[in-house]
């Protein structure tokens, strides 16, 4: 006969608890069966009971489902924490190219106080963009998705890159998207995207007392593809096309450069748009855009509150060969940055001294042999200083990475990750690069429970990381998502068991810190909603919210202060808290994540005093340690037990 703990028929025989589990009569019904279902029904029954228990629950925490009304259901690509308490879940086309073609792009802002939804009109398709905050609170949005990849045997039209030259050198001239290019044998080739074309330059040089006029070619690249389908497009020998529509002068001046133009497959292209959302207005301004178009690009904020845009695809649909740019929130204007080549979302963290940590850490795209080594990157002089001593370094991408607590450490954790591409290999382990030292290196941590890709990291006001989900596969392939979460203690160096979410959670996942010290989750887009992978997957639209065990003690420190203005070495007095219940005091950047990367998050550890009778908290001096921009303050007793969060602005 089945073995049924004695507490569980207890709880079953409870009319109030039966109705929670299961109908009636049906539970005892199934339990007096004998076989494999019966006990499963046990466990499960068992399992759904233990997980409400204080006891339980002060120990492991607590999952909550959040199913949001059906009109405000959306792809979470992108989680952003604003300063206003809301998070913006952004779509775009939601990597679901029936939404793209429709000119579909969803945003969607959700209160997690009065889990209420709003849904945000979006301008341009922002699946796969890059984002960082901003020193004013806006979030900035860079790149995004011009065009969907084409599989090989998909492709119905030849295309590829054109290069147009202008060799006019008294006016551009703007190409509109449609513009036809005819070649020497008839071909016919449509550009995809308009192109600026700049006026030519001119030179005067004295030759022999007669000067002599040189006029060099301005040049852009634009996609084009055939305007006839099929293999009737395909061009394998370099042509010059001439621009249909211009005449005269405009026609001679005016043409296009191509090699090869086939049916090979096309990768996804990138934009060059950007924009600012304002958390106040809940609206996109948009802003100068790129130089350079990028899909999966990294946002990274500098020490100065200019953010460095690095990597991505290009709008031919080439990973960016390191052109990289810089963003001015004053001006609003992008400047050239300097070049350095990384596989497209890379994990780049600013650090204490000023340079970017590389981790290793990356998604999706770029070759196994460049751009793979992790390193410290001093942008102002452009010098990379290789940081060894990772193990599996094949295996970073996907992996997540994290600054960990406190930032003033100078300590970068890296955990889980896979081979590159859509290998099914993944690793466990964690490593540790410290780089406070003269010779920083990585060690190893300890191993995470199971390999893990797409592993989402977040930090903790108890100088804690939580880590949850991802899988074991590509994409959660043959059914291995991992229902599991713990926590990384730095101090211990150990992980700790976590309660299990009940979502499983892989590709285009992402969590961040609530304002009340929860974790929500979001997202997840597997390939396949079977282990046999025979039926596809279809994308996970709820959202999970975790209560930590702090949450479940009887007391919290108080911190009753509405948002709070402060300087770099500026002391802020906190009206209504209680020092002898305060034991530390951290200030935590609101998270900005994708893809497993999120380089936005950082806890500060914060110097404590007291006037008065109240808390007083000491902002640090160092730009690079805080950089200007908008805080979450939380403060934490001795068994660290947080407040709720209060708003600071660092100017």
């Amino acid at each position: 006969m089945t073995h049924v703990p004695a507490r569980l028929v207890e709880f079953l025989r409870d009319g109030r608890r039966r109705r929670r589990v299961i109908g009636t009569g049906a539970a005892l019904a199934l339990i007096a069966t004998n076989g494999p279902a019966a006990t499963g029904f046990a466990r499960r029954a068992w399992h759904d009971y233990t997980v409400e228990q204080p006891a339980y629950k002060a120990r492991y925490g607590h999952w909550d489902v959040v199913e949001a009304p059906a009109r405000f259901r959306v792809n979470a690509i992108h989680a952003a924490l604003l300063r206003t308490g809301k998070v913006l879940l952004i779509a775009g086309s939601g990597n679901d190219e029936k939404q793209f073609r429709a000119g579909t792009f969803r945003s969607v802002l959700w209160d997690p106080v009065r889990n209420t939804f709003k849904n945000v009109p979006t301008p341009r398709d922002m699946f796969c963009a890059g984002h960082a905050q901003l020193p004013d609170g806006r979030l900035l949005v860079a790149g995004g998705t011009a065009r969907y990849e084409k599989l090989t045997g998909d492709v119905r039209r030849a295309g590829g890159a054109m290069l147009v030259k202008n060799e006019n050198p008294d006016a551009p001239r703007t190409l509109p998207a449609g513009t036809v290019f005819t070649g020497s044998t008839g071909k016919r080739y449509r550009a995809q995207f308009p192109v600026l074309l700049p006026r030519a330059t001119k030179t005067v040089t004295e030759d022999d007392d007669h000067p002599r006029v040189v006029v060099t070619a301005s040049q852009a690249r634009v996609y084009v593809e055939a305007v006839e389908e099929g293999e009737d497009g395909i061009t394998h020998t370099a042509d010059q096309y001439r621009v249909e529509g211009l005449t005269g002068d405009g026609a001679r001046d005016v043409y296009g450069l191509a090699a090869k133009l086939g049916l090979d497959k096309k990768d996804f292209q990138g934009l060059r748009d950007a924009y600012e959302f304002d958390p106040v207005a809940e609206r996109y301004v948009p802003v100068d855009p790129m130089a350079e178009a990028r899909w999966y690009p990294t946002l990274v904020t500098l020490k100065d509150g200019r953010v460095l845009a690095v990597s991505g695809l290009d709008d031919m649909g080439e990973i960016i060969p390191g052109k990289n740019e810089i963003y001015d929130p004053r001006t609003r204007t992008w400047t050239r940055g300097p070049d350095r080549y990384f596989p497209t979302y890379p994990a780049l963290f600013l650090t204490a001294g000023g340079r970017l940590f590389y981790s290793g850490s990356n998604a999706g795209y770029g070759p196994a042999d460049r751009g793979r080594v992790p390193g410290l990157w001093d942008v102002d002089h452009n010098t990379f200083t290789p940081v060894p001593g990772l193990t599996d370094p094949e295996m970073t991408e996907t992996s997540a990475s994290v600054l960990l607590p406190p930032a003033q450490d100078s300590r970068v954790m890296l955990l889980g990750g896979g081979g590159v591409g859509e290998s099914h290999r993944s690793t466990g382990r964690t490593a540790i690069a410290d780089l406070g030292g003269p010779a920083p290196r990585y060690t190893p941590g300890p191993p995470l429970p199971q390999g893990t890709r797409y592993l989402n990291a977040v930090l903790t006001p108890d100088d804690r990381v939580f880590t949850t989900g991802g899988s074991r596969d590509y994409r959660g392939k043959h059914g291995s998502d991992i229902l599991h979460a713990q926590f990384y203690d730095p101090a211990r160096r150990a992980f700790t068991t976590a309660a299990d979410p009940t979502v499983g959670r892989d590709y285009h996942a992402e969590a961040l810190l609530l304002p009340d010290g929860r974790i929500a989750v979001f997202g997840s887009n597997p390939l396949f909603a079977d282990p046999d992978d025979t039926r596809m997957g279809t994308f996970e639209q709820r959202i999970e919210v975790y209560t930590p065990p702090y949450l479940y003690r009887p007391h919290r420190p108080a911190l009753r202060t509405g948002p709070l203005t402060a300087a770099h070495g500026d002391v802020l007095a906190l009206p209504g808290t209680d020092r002898r219940e305060v034991a530390a005091a951290r200030l935590m950047r609101p998270s900005a994540v994708t893809h497993a990367t999120d380089v936005e998050q950082r806890s500060v550890a914060l110097e404590l005093g007291a006037h008065a009778g109240a808390v007083t908290v000491r902002i640090p001096d160092n730009p690079a340690l805080v950089p200007a921009g908008w805080y979450m303050l939380f403060l934490t007793d001795r068994a660290g037990t947080p407040s709720r969060a209060a708003w600071v602005h660092v100017r």
